[in-house]
């Protein structure tokens, strides 16, 4: 079975992920800052690392379903890190869409049970979207 207990290093994870996103937020805020989406990038893979565990992480990264948008997500990291942020977050985006496209169905289940926003995601056009990835569930 698996654990949902919290302990301290999911805890610390899942700071590191929240302060990559902010640091990446604010990178782009900042008219595309390299410096703060590169630390954005850092917190946020070191955060998923320590969330998840580090065979966990590895393993769903090198998935062979998960090949493009590792390489997307890997090429973008490497053109902000060159000087090049737009592209990079360009290629970022398109990766980390690839890579968490299971994740929706999920996450409109999660949005359907808000109670402003669920009536919004019981849309017959939003939950048609949903619905077409509705067999590639992951299981959280």
């Amino acid at each position: 079975m698996v654990s949902f207990e919290m302990n301290d290093r999911k805890k610390i994870g899942l700071g590191l992920t929240g302060f990559g996103v902010f640091f990446s937020f604010l990178g782009i805020i900042f008219f595309f800052d390299k410096g703060l989406i590169a630390m954005g990038n850092i917190l946020f893979f070191s955060g998923v690392g320590l969330t998840i565990g580090l065979k966990s992480s590895l393993q769903f990264f090198m998935k062979r379903s998960n090949y493009k948008g590792t390489a997307a997500f890997g090429a973008g990291f490497f053109f902000v890190v060159i000087g090049w942020p737009i592209i990079g977050m360009i290629l970022e985006a398109y990766g980390f869409i690839v890579l968490f496209s299971g994740f929706w169905p999920t996450l409109s289940v999660f949005m359907q049970k808000i109670p402003i926003l669920g009536w919004i995601f019981q849309q017959p056009f939003i939950r048609s979207f949903f619905d077409s990835y509705r067999g590639k569930r992951v299981p959280v």
